[in-house]
């Protein structure tokens, strides 16, 4: 997929997402999302990979932990 074309599917998937649908129609297909976190996900890895095709390296995310005693 050209990065135009992944943009353009960025930005239905954004949109789709902000109007609270789970329906995404694009280029004549459509794709019916379980919950807002497949949507979520979705979202996450095409913006990795216009990260990659722009960049030539991926977007690296940082994880942490938390804990407490709970007192």
């Amino acid at each position: 997929m050209d990065l135009e074309r992944m943009r353009a599917l960025l930005a239905a998937l954004q949109e789709a997402r902000y109007a609270g649908v789970r329906l995404v129609s694009y280029d004549g297909k459509s794709i019916n999302y379980g919950s807002d976190a497949e949507l979520a996900n979705a979202i996450s890895d095409l913006e990795s990979r216009i990260a990659t095709a722009t960049s030539g390296t991926p977007r690296r995310r940082r994880w942490g932990t938390v804990a407490t005693k709970g007192l």
